[in-house]
Parts: C-alpha cells; sequence; structure tokens
C-alpha cells in the first residue's frame, strides 16, 4: 500500500536588498522577534523559516515564512555567495516571494538587479513597500513600479504593522487554496546544538536535515542567529536549533554578536535535548565549560559531541579522551558522550536516537511508594546531620517530568547540605530510571514548629 504523501504548510520567501526591514516583516508576521534586527547590513544570512498565522477574509491560515539574507551583500567574511545561494534556495522552494523595498531610500541599484533577478519567475511575487511610516515618502511608492516585477506596490511598515493585514489578505489569495486548513506538524522533539565557533554546528544541522540549510564555512561566526530547521525522520517532525558559537565577552565585536551569543543561551532554554559539540582537535575550553554549567543550571538532558573524530581515530585510544572529557566536565558525568564526524555523517543517526531516548526518559513517572523507598535506602546509609540537629526526611513525591522533580519534605531543609543533596540525587539516578538525564530536588520544610523552637 503507497503511502499517501505529507502535506507541507505553503511557503512565503522574502527576499530583497540588504536593510529594507526582511528580517523585521518576518518578526512582524510571525508575532515574535524571530530574526535579529540590527542597523548593520548583512545581519541575516541562513535562512530562517518560521511557521506563522496570517490573516485571512475567512479566518486565519498557517505558512511558513522563511528570511533571506540581503542579495548583492558585500559580507565581512566573504560569504556573499553562500549567502546567495540560500537565498535561490529559498525562492524556488516557495509558493510565493515578497519582494521588499526600502520607501524611505527610493529606488536603488540594487533594487534593480534584485527585480532582475525575480523577472519571469513562475510563481506569483508581491512588491512590498517597506517603511512607509516616514513622511514624505508617499510619493516614492509609486516609483517602484518601474521595476516592473510582481504584483503592487503593497505599502505597509513592518515595524508598526501599518499596512501588513491587507499584504497578508493578498498573500492568501494567491497561495494554494487545498492548504487553507493545514496546521504545523507539532515536533517530536526540539534538539538544540551548541557550542564554541567552528566547532561544526552547521554542518551537523545540514547532516540532519539532509539538505545545505545552514551556511558551513572555516570562517569563524558564520552563523549569527538561532535558526530553527524542521526535518522528518521515521516519520516524526523534529525541530533542530543551530545557534551561533558562543565566545568570550571581551571578544565580541559588535552587537550582533552579543545578540547572538544571548539566542545560543536561549536555544539552551527552550530546547528538549542539547547536543553539546566541540572540536577533539581543540581542548575544552572554559566556553565550554561555561555551557555545559548553564545546561546543568538548566536541567536540560545533554549529550556530549565529540566531532570529528575521523581526524584522529587510531592516532589517540578513546578511552584517553572519554577520561579527559569526564575530568574537565564533572558536572556532567550523566551526560552520554558519543563520537562523530558530521561532515561524513558519521554517529548523526545514533545522535538522534539517543536524543529521543533522553527525552522519554526525562518524562518517566517514578510511583510516590518507590520513590520513597529509594530514599529510605539512602537514608539508612548515610544518614543526613548537621552540627548536632537532627536531621528528618518525611517523604517525597516526584511533581513533574522535563526534568524529572522531586519534592523532598524534610523538618528543616536549611539542614540539608549541597552535599547530601548530591548524594541524593545519586541515589536516585542508581536505583530509579533516570540514568542519563539531569534531577531536580526540591526541599520543602513539612512545618516549621521545629525550626520556631530554635
Amino acid at each position: 500500500m503507497t503511502e499517501a504523501p505529507v502535506q507541507r504548510l505553503p511557503r512565503v520567501a522574502i527576499v530583497g536588498r540588504p536593510n529594507v526591514g526582511k528580517s523585521t516583516l518576518l518578526n512582524r508576521l510571525c508575532g515574535s522577534r524571530v530574526s535579529i534586527v540590527e542597523p548593520t547590513a548583512g545581519v541575516t544570512r541562513d535562512r530562517v523559516s518560521v511557521p506563522s498565522r496570517i490573516p485571512t477574509h475567512w479566518g486565519e491560515r498557517w505558512v511558513d515564512v522563511t528570511d533571506t539574507g540581503g542579495i548583492g551583500i558585500v559580507d565581512r567574511d566573504d560569504l556573499g555567495e553562500d549567502v546567495e545561494r540560500q537565498v535561490r534556495f529559498a525562492v524556488e522552494l516557495a509558493d510565493l516571494v515578497l519582494f521588499v523595498v526600502d520607501a524611505r531610500e527610493g529606488l536603488t541599484p540594487l533594487d534593480k538587479a534584485v527585480a532582475d533577478r525575480l523577472r519571469g519567475l513562475p510563481k506569483p511575487v508581491l512588491l512590498v513597500v517597506n517603511k512607509v511610516d516616514a513622511k514624505g515618502v508617499e510619493w516614492e511608492i509609486e516609483s517602484f513600479r518601474r521595476l516592473g516585477v510582481g504584483q503592487g506596490p503593497y505599502p505597509i511598515s513592518a515595524q508598526g504593522g501599518e499596512g501588513v493585514r491587507e499584504l497578508c489578505l493578498k498573500m492568501s489569495e494567491l497561495l494554494p487554496a487545498d492548504t487553507n486548513d493545514l496546521l504545523p506538524a507539532p515536533p517530536a522533539m526540539k534538539l538544540a546544538v551548541v557550542g564554541v565557533r567552528n566547532a561544526g554546528k552547521s554542518t551537523l544541522i545540514n547532516a540532519f536535515a539532509g539538505e545545505e540549510r545552514m551556511i558551513v564555512s572555516e570562517i569563524p561566526g558564520t552563523t549569527r542567529d538561532s535558526v530553527d530547521v524542521r526535518f522528518e525522520r521515521d516519520g516524526k517532525t523534529f525541530v533542530a536549533i543551530d545557534t551561533a558559537g558562543v565566545r568570550k565577552k571581551s571578544k565580541m565585536q559588535d552587537a550582533i554578536e552579543f545578540y547572538s551569543d544571548a539566542r545560543s543561551l536561549k536555544a539552551v532554554r527552550r530546547a528538549d535535548v542539547v547536543v553539546l559539540l566541540f572540536d577533539v582537535y581543540q581542548p575544552l575550553s572554559a566556553l565550554d565549560k561555561k555551557l555545559a554549567r548553564y545546561c546543568v543550571d538548566h536541567y536540560r538532558p545533554v549529550i556530549l559531541a565529540a566531532n570529528k573524530w575521523d581526524l584522529v581515530d587510531g592516532q589517540k585510544p578513546r578511552e584517553d579522551f572519554v577520561e579527559y572529557v569526564r575530568s574537565e566536565l564533572s558536572g556532567m558525568a550523566h551526560a552520554p558522550l558519543l563520537f562523530l564526524s558530521a561532515k561524513h555523517k558519521r554517529g548523526v543517526g545514533e545522535i538522534l536516537r539517543l536524543a529521543q531516548d533522553l527525552w522519554e526518559e526525562s518524562q518517566i513517572r517514578v510511583p510516590t511508594s518507590e520513590l520513597n523507598r529509594v530514599l529510605e535506602r539512602a537514608a539508612e546509609s548515610r544518614s543526613p546531620s548537621s552540627q548536632g540537629h537532627r536531621v528528618r526526611i518525611y517523604y517525597a513525591t516526584q511533581v513533574e517530568g522535563t526534568p524529572p522533580t522531586f519534592v523532598v519534605f524534610v523538618n528543616d531543609k536549611e539542614l540539608i547540605s549541597k552535599d547530601y543533596l548530591r548524594y541524593l540525587t545519586n541515589r536516585l539516578r542508581e536505583d530509579t530510571p533516570f540514568k542519563r538525564v539531569p534531577l531536580h530536588i526540591v526541599l520543602r520544610d513539612r512545618d516549621r514548629t521545629d525550626k520556631e523552637d530554635r
């Protein structure tokens, strides 16, 4: 029996020269600050795609909107050709193209160059004149008709929202009618890939997706934004989050790198599982340890991924490297360690399988009776004590999954040391199914009588 093809959301690509407001328009359409918006030209490099709800004459519908880099940008890292290749991919895959121009700056030669590339495109194009909220630009709107490309012009302010609803109504008229009722497939799991610059994160994301979704370059800092890449594997939809490589604040060159670093940390917080990727050729740095600590502090399941192992395999015993990583990342003793080559796609499938295992493990619920038997045995083996004060552990219950969170009731939580809390965590990990995921123990006073007497 032949399976029916999976329907996808209609795709809308936003294109134009640098700094016309493409990222601002994406953020407006999806209702969230997804793309970094900065006055510096060429901030966006990769394709940033986001499912978005747009208004129609009969309600709302979902579309997949893609932000692209500026066409014709002279990139400071000489990545202009890579950026334009990503733009071509976005246009080829789109059902509708939004050609954005800037009313404040008027018609430019680069606008004409973009129009030449879009002319004759076998799909609808809408000419969108942005920044019409500025004074004295009304006469500029009609001048863009000379480009001879697309329907319109449609005047909008992506920043303020004026004209965006009218644009959306026209977009919906031109998109395939048989996709009106489609909803975005809920992801089975969100997987963030983090690490220092040039660890191979974008290469790994491309291996997950099975296509060139991210620009890959030897130049450090190629990826600037946190980019969600949706892909399917074994009938399930996943979201892999590519992030900019973190670096020391003292070495950040501009606001773009500051925003990139902040969004890398945000990606950790919104991920179900984190892949901490590092280059086996480079020693683990203070930034690697900072990322590991951030994952621990936010209770995220982590896969330690040693990339580029194909370059050193056979030259160095794997056991020595395992010992080195465990000694440097002491707080990640529970996290599984994998060796891979993202470039040659070795170990990529294993990462996805392991990530699903960790995600499922983090959602397990332990019965209260079993949990209390574990704590009772732990207390018998090592009784808590605090300078002569009597410490009592009454009972515990699991209140949440993802991360597994346990409330432990005691007579006075201030008497429980961090060392004993680590001991309880390790005993829980040994005697429950939570072998490889972080555990969160919350201490709570059952009553305050003893404490008030003291």
